[in-house]
Order: C-alpha cells, then structure tokens, then sequence
C-alpha cells in the first residue's frame, strides 16, 4: 500500500479526486491541517463520489504530528518543483510516502528542511504546473508499476 500525504490541501475537488484516486489503488490518503476547506465540503463529496466511504484516511492536526508515526523516513518523498531528480529515477517500495504541498505554493521551506528526499515531475518550460490531483495520479501511477513488477 502507498501512503499518499496532502499537506494543507486547499481545493476540495482535488482532494475528493485523490481520495477516488486512493480507493482505486488501494493506497491510504493522509490529510495534514489546516485545510482550505471543510471536510464535510460538498465539492469534496462530489468529486470523491460515493467511494469516499471506502477510503482508507487519517487526520493529522500537524506535520509533527504525522511525522511521528512513519517508521522508516528514509522511504518518505517530497514533491518539489526545485528538486534535482525525477520520480523516473526513484525506485519505489510497497509502504512509501509521497508528499504534496498545497495547491498554491507547494511544501513550505520548513517542511521540506525535514526531510532528504526530493523528487520533481517533468515539466515542459511553457507550464508553470500540474493539477494537484494529476501530479499525485503520475507518482502513484509509477510507484504501482514498480511495485507490481518486483513481486
């Protein structure tokens, strides 16, 4: 199972799309406050449709709070746009953490001071960046790949 981490998320559509996305490849959604919505939004609700209820989630009211129950931190990896290497070059592992930042600015300076591994999608020069929601879907995407072919 994935762990997929949202830090602050702010747009409830992308959320209830990755928590679609999680119920679909079994992976679990860990959501870290405060969010740029409630919980119980109805745009979060519509576009998790009715899986929301499958999905496996946890709630942390803090990055300290989450980080504290990660057993292996070597196996955690943090999105950035600034970062050298690719999620092309990463190998995953069954139970790996992948981290996204808020829609609107990414994983702040102090988040990302905590941890050693960065990765970066590939992007074309003439787009500034991807949907939250599709960012997760190429790592995930990637990762389940992997995965399925070192069993």
């Amino acid at each position: 199972m994935l762990n997929i981490v949202l830090i602050e998320p702010e747009i409830p559509n992308n959320t209830g799309n990755i928590g679609r996305l999680c119920v679909g490849t079994e992976s679990r959604l860990h959501l870290i406050h405060p969010f740029g919505f409630e919980i119980n939004d109805k745009n979060l609700k519509r576009s998790g449709l009715d899986y929301w209820v499958h999905l496996d989630w946890k709630e942390y009211q803090s990055v300290a709070e989450w980080k504290a129950q990660i057993p292996d931190l070597s196996r955690v990896f943090l999105m950035s746009s600034h970062a050298e290497k690719s999620y092309l070059e990463q190998e995953f592992q069954d139970g790996d953490w992948l981290v996204f930042g808020k829609e609107s600015v990414g994983l702040s300076e102090e988040v990302l001071a905590q941890f050693s591994n960065y990765l970066k999608i590939p992007i074309s020069e003439h787009v500034r960046s991807y949907n939250l929601a599709n960012s997760v879907t190429f790592l995930i995407g990637e990762a389940k790949r992997q995965i399925a072919l070192n069993k």
